[in-house]
């Protein structure tokens, strides 16, 4: 289960989530809308509004969710890149810049496979070198041990042992995210987390690369959170999800589930959008993406939602329990067909 309600009840020591968001808020400070570049009125933005997920060891989670709804934002707090303005965000249990600056082990344990994957490698250094830096960083290995276990990563991301003496400039769009997540791995992490990682690759090499992630999450124990928009992705590579709209996380719990059938009438229109073979598209979701700075009164999605009822207009849904594994964040969940 990933998705908890407000509930402080300590789970067992062995239980205990690797992160966990409660009541999490991102707020920045941007100019007012309408006043002049020289004015120096701010309003807040609300990039995270009242997040709360929980990941637990050896799970792997998309986080799926439109341009805008946050997921980059909710990325920058996992990570310990950013402050959160409000609520507690935790790595085993303790605050996660808490972690982060206490050393160097929140480093080594949760690797990074960024979307610019060829903006993440210096062109200057051969890939070899590359891999080797954080074996140097983080002490894995003694010196003399760097080329065989160079080898062993390339060999482990299904690229040749030569690979070692390129640069990127010289390797394909999908040889250059295998170079990313080999140099993830050398760390030896236990958590990989992946920003759109196959995005903008054909879809072959999306699939190849898919399948690696997916056999390294399960042979070496991962726990993997992958930031995604494409519902395909998230369903082949996750077991679990969570769909955020407009700084909030509205539905979450096992894929399969979610994705068979919708609780949130916002799940079931990205699920609906998603394209399949010989069927044709189905019409948009209706009006427009509401501004972070304008949010509606009541639920945030009833400006756009076909179910949308008057207290939907009134009430701001809460994430909550829906079952034993799922949890959504809507007064009138759709029902199972």
């Amino acid at each position: 289960m990933i998705a908890q309600t407000l509930s402080e009840t300590k789970a067992p020591a062995s239980e205990q989530p690797i992160f966990e968001l409660i009541e999490v808020e991102q707020v920045f400070e941007v100019p007012k809308p309408g006043r002049s570049l020289f004015s120096r009125e701010t309003v807040g933005l609300r990039a995270l509004d009242g997040v709360r997920l929980t990941v637990r060891k050896g799970t792997s989670l998309a986080v799926v969710g439109e341009s805008g709804s946050g997921k980059s934002t909710l990325l920058r707090v996992l990570l310990g890149l950013d402050r959160p303005t409000g609520g507690r965000a935790l790595y085993h249990s303790k605050p996660i810049l808490e972690g982060r600056a206490s050393g160097i082990a929140f480093a080594r344990d949760v690797a990074m496979v960024y979307q610019d994957a060829r903006g993440s490698l210096d062109p200057r250094m051969t890939i070899g070198a590359l891999i080797a830096e954080p074996l140097r960083h983080f002490d894995i290995v003694p010196r003399q041990d760097e080329a065989a276990r160079v080898a062993q990563l390339l060999d482990r991301v299904g690229l040749p042992a030569d690979a070692a003496d390129r640069y990127p400039s010289g390797l394909s769009g999908g040889q250059v995210r295998r170079v990313a997540i080999a140099r993830a791995l050398a760390s030896e992490p236990s958590v990989l987390v992946a920003d759109e990682a196959v995005s903008g690759l054909d879809v072959s090499t999306q699939a190849q690369l898919l399948i690696l992630l997916q056999s390294l999450q399960r042979d070496m124990g991962l726990t993997l959170i992958f930031i995604t928009h494409d519902l395909g992705v998230a369903s082949f590579l996750c077991e679990e999800i969570a769909i955020m709209y407009l700084g909030r996380i509205v539905e979450t719990g096992p894929t399969d589930a979610v994705l068979g059938a919708p609780s949130h009438p916002y799940s079931a229109a990205l699920r609906a959008a998603a394209p399949q073979f010989f069927e044709p598209l189905s019409e948009p979701l209706p009006g427009e993406i509401p501004s972070p700075l304008n949010l509606p009164a009541g639920c945030r999605f009833s400006t756009r939602c076909p179910k949308a009822q008057d207290d939907c207009r009134l009430k701001d849904p809460q994430l909550g329990k829906l079952g034993p594994q799922r949890a959504v964040a809507c007064l009138h969940p759709l029902q199972p067909q």
